[in-house]
Parts: C-alpha cells; structure tokens; sequence
C-alpha cells in the first residue's frame, strides 16, 4: 500500500497555481485513482526555468523542497486529483492488448489548461508486472530530449523537474530510481481510443472524442467539416498534425524508436522519450531501438509507420464516423500534408525563400548524396550554412566521398531559383540547421557523471540544447563528430 503523502499546499514559498484535472470528468472507466509512490531521500537533478514559466510557477518555488517533494511523488497540492489513465494499442505492429499508465501519474491540470504529470512514479493497476519506477539514465535522456525538441521548434510534451534517489530499481543492473515531471496540454494517445473501440464500448468511445474534440478541436464542429462529421474531422485533423510532426523529425534526422500506437499523441506531440536517437551519419535504413530486431522503425519507416497508426486510430473512431469512404478521405489527408510539410522543411534548411519546381529534385539529390557516404547529419547541414555565407565550401566537400557527386549537386544548388542574397539565406540556414542536437555519446557523457553525482555536464548541455541555433563560443567539442564508441551505445525499450 502507499504511504499516507505529505501536504505541501501550505508550504511558503507558494506555487501559484491553481488545479483541476478535466479528464477525471470522463468517469472511472477511464483511469483509477491512487497517489503516487513517494520516493525515498529525493534530490534535485535538473529544473526548467522556461517551462515553470510557461506553467506561471514562480522561480522560487521551483527552488524549495515543497517543491522537490511534490515532483518527486511525495507530496500534492490543494485540489490535485492524482490518476492513471487506461488505454491499449499496438505494439511493433501486433495487438497487445489493454496497456495503461504503468508508471506515469496524471497529478491534475493547470488552470491554463496544461496536464502535469509524473513519470517513475510507483506502480499503478496497469504496470503489469513492473515496478512502475524510472532509472536516472533514462529519465535524463527524457528530460534533455523533451527539452531540446521543444527548442528546435518540434511539438513536443515538455519536462518541468528531474529528481533523483539512491533508491534501488533493477533492470539489466541495479540502478536508481528518479521521476520527470511532464508537461503536456494532453497526454492522450491513439491507444485511449483503441482501447474502448476494442471493447465495443461505444458509449465511453464518444465520450473520449467528444472531449477530445471540444477541448482541442473545437474546430471540428462547424458545420463545413469533412462531410459534416465531427469523427472524421478529428481524424483528419489528427491525422494533419501527426504529418505535420513527422515533417519535423524527418527534417531534423529524429527516430524516435518505438512508434507504438500507444505512444501516438492525440494532440501530434513528441511523447515518450525511450530509445531515440538523434541522426549521427545519414543513414536511412537506421534503427535506434536496440530491442526493434525486425527494424519496424528504422529511420526511413517512420512516415509510413505514423500513416500505419493513424489508419488504426481510423478504425477505432469508425463506430462514431459511420462511413468507411468519409475516414478513408480523412486519412488521405496524411498523404498530402507530410511530402509538403516536410519538402518546406528541407527547404528551410536549404536556406530557400520560395517553392519552385525543382525543389523535390534538389532535396531528393542531396539526401542521396548524403545516405551514400553515411555523411554526419548535423555537422552536414551546420557546415553548409556557414559555407553559403562565407562562399567557401571545402569544409562542406571535405565531408563526401562522392566528391565529383557534391561538385555536380553545389551546382545545381548554386543555379536554382531559389537562390537570393547568400547572407540572408546563411540567416535563415543558420536558425534551421542547429549547432547542438542531442547526440547519443553526448547524452550518455551527462548520464555517466550523473550517476557519480556530477550534475554539471548535464547543465551544460541543457543551456546548449536550450539555444541550439547559437555558437556558444568554448563549446565547440559538444557539436563535433561523435567518438568512435559512440556507435556501440544500445538503447532498448528499457530505457
């Protein structure tokens, strides 16, 4: 059973803030009340600033231990409803089934409409089996990448808090316990729908999109929606902005690693930091999940695993929708937003102001080029910005094997109509194409002097990730090639 948690409400100084929590009005079907498991001897480990003041929670607050204790599960504030959500999914492309927060905890909901939630949390009724904890490895990598997503301009939830414990929690080895305080205006998935769609439970299914829809898609109602339908709308709705988020890791050389249904946002957000990894060399075919030996969410498969998971989601919301040809054309809206979200994107990076014909071509030629000599992704795209400024575009070739293949593709760069002023073009390349990503060896770096107690690398690295459009003059090795043994990092689901 969990211990009775501390009351933090009258603790000084104040957060501000004042709580509700919208989903428990769903009804218990849709989660189960519990407080979450406190978490022995917790220390800080890393704070966003930005995020407490997205939230309207004072600086000073975050700095206390009324806080540490409310973040780290120990204690709740005036009018928090503490929940686990129920849901179900696909897992690697298979049914698995009812799945659930297993060790996520919904604290309630600000009341700027923002969710709060702690993950690593304690057990929950859905944590089949676990212990219903994270560990500090990945709840740094958590932390940081929620962060660093939000800073290169990617939907994404966000991360308020990271606290740490000496607490044991075995995975492969013994490793310590640690919670992240998420932020997010919904935590909902696909899998929320599967669940009820699965179990013919209509009723609850329509009260699930009706929330939905009047809280994040109110634009759904008017009477000029696909076909008139409030279900299709929403799934083309949803369906645009998951094309959308995908433009985005694509353009950026994001995998996420574990494209479940289950960790698909309602709402087209970046949710649940497991094993991604952020593009070293440009390799299309790369997988970053250590446990995904088939390779379903290699890099190159992600557009069509995300339509894969929509077109599940199409069928969970049909019994509302009514007309198989109407969701058919509310997914297909997929197929039209991505290629043009994403070229947009490529042109960004490309420095190019206006659409023109042969952009598909020009974008298509230099990711060729590119997958062809597993060229560094970031350094890539950084090193050509600089090179359009200065004229000087050595340090861009020196990157290629195929050099006769760069010198033909700088000329037709160097021809297209997209071209205009090279220094307005380095501008706008330059807050496209970022100096710092979150690179594996980097994040492992920060994670290892962690576990010895050294926080300052990860503090480095999140002011540098906060800012990834800067030089940061002095912190030139945090954006160099990653070291020979970076290659030998595993991430696996457990993480």
């Amino acid at each position: 059973m969990n211990a009775p948690l501390l009351s933090a409400a009258a603790a000084a100084p104040a957060s501000g803030l004042e709580w509700r929590n919208g989903f428990a009005d769903l009804g218990a079907d849709f989660f189960t009340e519990l407080v979450p498991t406190p978490l022995p001897a917790p220390h800080w480990v890393a704070t966003s600033l930005d995020v407490a003041h997205q939230l309207g929670v004072p600086a000073a607050w975050l700095d206390s231990d009324a806080a540490l204790q409310v973040c780290s599960g120990n204690a709740l504030l005036s009018g928090m409803r503490p929940l686990a959500t129920v849901y179900s999914g696909h897992q690697f492309g298979v049914w698995a089934g009812q799945l659930g927060d297993g060790r996520a905890i919904l604290l309630g909901e600000t009341a700027g409409g923002l969710e709060v939630q702690l993950k690593g949390a304690g057990r929950t009724p859905y944590s089949r089996g676990g212990d219903g904890r994270a560990v500090l490895r990945s709840s740094i990598r958590e932390f940081l990448c929620s962060e660093a997503m939000h800073a290169l301009g990617v939907p994404t939830t966000r991360a308020l808090a990271l606290t740490g414990s000496p607490a044991p929690v075995q995975r492969e080895v013994v490793e310590t316990a640690a919670v992240v305080t998420r932020i997010a205006p919904s935590f909902i998935r696909f899998g929320h729908f599967e669940h009820f769609a699965a179990r013919d439970q209509l009723p609850q299914l329509r009260t699930l999109a009706d929330y939905v829809i009047d809280r994040y898609y109110p634009q759904c109602r008017n009477p000029d929606a696909p076909g008139g339908n409030p279900y299709a709308a929403l799934l083309q709705a949803v369906s645009e902005r998951t094309a959308e988020l995908l433009a985005h890791w694509q353009a950026q050389g994001f995998c996420h690693g574990v494209m479940n249904t289950d960790n698909m946002s309602i709402l087209g957000l970046t949710i649940d930091y497991g094993p991604f990894q952020f593009l070293d060399g440009f390799v299309p075919g790369h997988v970053c999940n250590h446990s995904d030996t088939q390779g379903r969410y290699a890099f190159n498969r992600q557009p069509n695993v995300a339509y894969w998971n929509l077109f599940r989601l199409g069928q969970a919301l049909l019994p509302l929708i009514e007309d198989v040809a109407l969701a058919q054309a509310a997914l297909e809206s997929y197929q039209t937003v991505f290629p043009a979200e994403f070229l947009q994107r490529m042109r960004g990076k490309l420095g190019l102001q206006a659409a023109h014909a042969g952009d598909a071509a020009l974008v298509d030629g230099l990711l060729n080029l590119l997958a062809h000599g597993g060229v560094d992704y970031p350094i890539f795209w950084r090193r050509l910005s600089h090179a359009v400024a200065s004229g000087d575009f050595e340090p861009v070739r020196d990157l290629f094997i195929d050099r006769a293949g760069w010198d033909a593709w700088l000329l037709s760069f160097s021809e297209h109509p997209g071209q205009s002023n090279p220094r307005h073009m380095a501008d706008s390349m330059l807050k496209c194409n970022p100096k710092f990503v979150l690179r594996n060896h980097l994040g492992e770096q920060a994670i290892r002097a962690a576990e010895q107690g050294d926080f300052a690398p990860l503090h480095t690295l999140q002011a540098l990730l906060a800012q990834p459009f800067e030089e940061h003059p002095g912190h030139d090795a945090w954006a160099d090639f990653p070291p020979d043994w970076a290659s030998s990092i595993e991430i696996s689901c457990s993480s």
